[in-house]
């Protein structure tokens, strides 16, 4: 049976983005659910007496298994303390992560290490997303527009800059992050009672999932599991609540979903972005073709700390001036998938990109305190992490769906410019091209 606690569901988001899309997932569905950036104490949660899930929004998927074993604990702490029935590390739908940073299986070990030895279900595979698992293997679309890829051979991620996949069966590249055995459940094996898995070490359990009407099958799986093994922990990708929410929904158990409520329509709208993704390139170069301007960065200006203060006040001053002049500005850290070698004057990769995001932040700063529009777009899952702790954000309601996994939100950022404001947070590779013009279109004149 569906748990009956307040409290169906709480996660944490390996990153922003991801987090978001979990968030869409089951607030769309009628599940009242709210994301924090940070994890929150009980009496924040005593503020939302409402919420039936929430989310933490991490950023786990940079994290060397060090970083993990200091960071996570705690957050996985907290999701336990909750009383949630199902507990769920989200991961991104590619499977983003090695042996050393963003490691999946490191984070299962620490998961287990909080919330018992039990069965660990893994759900990546999200067909609402343009991504599916057959016999172990994952594929994915590079944007809603192509054709799906075997994960080694997506034209993204075997050029990931940070985990570049040269392998496509999860079974494969999950034995080079943990010891634990994984079973997979494949898909002619979906329709069958799960084994028993009494005997040695409880594996993480795998499951293909090639069709929406596969995740009925394997939501009632993850609840066979939770009615034995409570809380249950589960990793996967916004997959995991698609494939529950198929299985209450089946049940009968879903309460109808709310209408999506009431947004303007805007004269305006900024877009910033640090994604290097193609999919995102070809979104700015159609925004730009559709009205939108750019406001371009000089990026050999930002190597030097001597030219880097004279940059920044010029992007902002023309950020200012489009703003007045009721435009709709797009400030884009990375064009056409490149960066530059960014090793000078000590400068390593990472201070450059936290600069970029900081500088990026002070846009949105700018922007929502030049105009009356208040809608934002953020690509880049890195970068929308970076932008909204930037940002004094503390949480996010949902609003309406924009692209799948990429939903129209509300922020909470108390005292500051943001509050209140409407913001889409996209990952790299989300949406089809015409996106940033769709923005337009949400809301009433």
């Amino acid at each position: 049976m569906r748990p009956k606690s307040p409290l169906l569901l709480a996660y944490y988001g390996d990153d922003f983005t991801g987090s978001t899309d979990v968030l869409e997932a089951l607030a769309h569905a009628g599940i009242r659910t709210r994301l924090f950036l940070e994890p929150p104490a009980p009496d924040q949660l005593r503020r939302f007496p409402e919420l039936q899930g929430f989310g933490i929004a991490g950023g786990s998927r940079m994290f060397s298994p060090d970083e993990m074993a200091e960071r996570l604990p705690p957050a996985f702490r907290a999701l336990h303390a909750s009383g949630a029935p199902l507990l769920h590390y989200k991961i991104c739908s590619t499977f983003d992560s090695s042996p050393t940073v963003g490691s999946i299986g490191k984070a299962i070990e620490l998961g287990r290490e909080v919330f018992g030895e039990h069965p660990t279900p893994l759900v990546v595979s999200a067909p609402t997303l343009g991504r599916y698992l057959a016999f172990g293997n994952l594929f994915a679309r590079s944007g809603l527009d192509s054709e799906p890829f075997r994960l080694d051979r997506h034209p993204t991620m075997q050029r990931h800059p940070v985990t570049p996949m040269h392998e496509s069966d999860l079974r494969l590249i999950l034995a080079e992050q943990t010891s634990l055995p994984v079973h997979l459940i494949n898909v002619l094996q979906l329709s069958s009672a799960l084994p028993d898995f009494g005997q040695g070490t409880p594996p993480i359990v795998l499951f293909d999932t090639v069709e929406s009407r596969h995740l009925i099958q394997v939501g009632e799986h993850v609840l066979s599991l939770a009615s034995t093994h409570q809380p249950l922990f589960c990793v996967g990708s916004s997959g995991l609540e698609y494939a529950l929410l198929a299985a209450w929904r089946e049940r009968g158990e879903l309460p109808p979903a709310p209408p999506a409520p009431q947004v303007s329509k805007p004269a305006q709208i900024l877009v910033v972005s640090g994604s290097c993704s193609p999919v995102t390139e070809r979104q700015l170069n159609h925004a730009l073709q559709q009205g939108y301007v750019e406001v371009p960065l000089n990026l050999e200006r930002f190597r030097d700390p001597a030219t880097e203060s004279a940059e920044r006040a010029r992007v902002l001053s023309e950020v200012r001036r489009e703003a007045q002049a009721g435009n709709s500005p797009v400030v884009a850290t990375r064009r056409g998938n490149t960066a530059p070698q960014l090793e000078l004057n000590g400068t390593t990769r990472t201070d450059f990109t936290r600069r970029m995001c900081q500088l990026l932040a002070e846009v949105v700063d700018t922007w929502l305190q030049t105009v009356d529009s208040r809608r934002v777009m953020v690509c880049g899952g890195d970068t929308s992490t970076e932008v909204a702790r930037a940002l004094g954000i503390e949480s996010l309601e949902y609003l309406r769906p924009v692209a799948p996994g990429s939903p129209l939100c509300r922020v909470c950022a108390p005292g500051r410019p943001a509050d209140r404001c409407e913001f889409v947070f996209k990952g790299g590779q989300v949406g089809r091209d015409g996106l940033f013009s769709d923005l337009f279109d949400l809301g009433r004149s």
